[in-house]
């Protein structure tokens, strides 16, 4: 999902320095011997290089998953070699991390000032998101493979993404206390903020699989609402599930 709680930001201007030369080189064979063809072009900088990788690795993760979508893949289509990506990233699995942080960050652009904001806006915000996630299919995909893979034991991004849900159910259940106040239990403030990403995530999912049936920002306000009602009536809600 798109729900961007994480903060963490991806500095592309760190790391490697870009040694590709200010030309490409293509191969050719003639005389059974081979050649090299040199088409000049301008060299692009480090962080344009790094930006570019991660968003070609973001869209191959997200149509074949981490497992399948190879670094060969990736580089092909940057024009650069399998060495050239590693150069960058040093790892599969550091490009991987790289491709969330560059997913959030592309949710952080929803924000004025960059920062999470509280109480009833953050559910504004996710709102928000939704409706910008209906416009970016190629991230939301990204992101549900990757989330969805991470659940396998050993899975790279596990780490990552355990971490990210812990954060933002921590923030949900921020604004949650400022919204319904401090009396609100604690584990209806918990299980409001499960909900509300579980949701998310599902509405998303739904909506790639078939985005005719799924208005994605109507259904994502709805749950949030009907969660938001919920919580702020907390032990007085009604509970028609509830067993007698």
């Amino acid at each position: 999902m798109q729900t961007n709680a994480g903060s963490d930001n991806f500095d592309r201007s760190k790391g490697a320095v870009d040694t590709a030369p200010a030309h490409s080189e293509v191969n050719t064979m003639a005389g059974g011997s081979a050649s090299t063809l040199r088409v000049r072009g301008a060299r692009k900088s480090t962080p344009e290089r790094r930006q570019e990788i991660v968003r070609a690795a973001a869209k191959t993760f997200g149509t074949k998953g981490y497992q399948k979508g190879s670094l060969i893949d990736i580089a092909a289509q940057v024009g650069m070699t399998h060495a050239g990506v590693l150069h960058h990233f040093g790892s599969k699995e550091a490009l991987l991390i790289a491709v969330l942080e560059y997913r959030d960050e592309e949710g952080l652009e929803t924000l004025s000032g960059q920062t999470m904001p509280l109480g009833l806006d953050l559910f504004l915000h996710l709102y928000r998101t939704a409706a910008e996630n209906a416009k970016r299919e190629g991230l939301v995909q990204t992101y549900a493979a990757i989330t969805g893979e991470s659940v396998t034991e050993g899975h790279p991004a596990r780490s990552f993404v355990i971490s990210r849900f812990t954060a933002l159910r921590g923030l949900i259940e921020d604004a949650l206390r400022l919204i319904c106040g401090p009396d609100l239990p604690d584990d209806i403030r918990t299980h409001a903020a499960t909900s509300v990403i579980g949701v998310m995530d599902g509405v998303q999912l739904q909506w790639l699989l078939d985005k005719e049936a799924v208005d994605l920002p109507e259904a994502t306000r709805f749950a949030l609402e009907a969660i938001l009602v919920a919580a702020m009536a907390g032990t007085k809600r009604p509970r028609p599930l509830t067993e007698t």
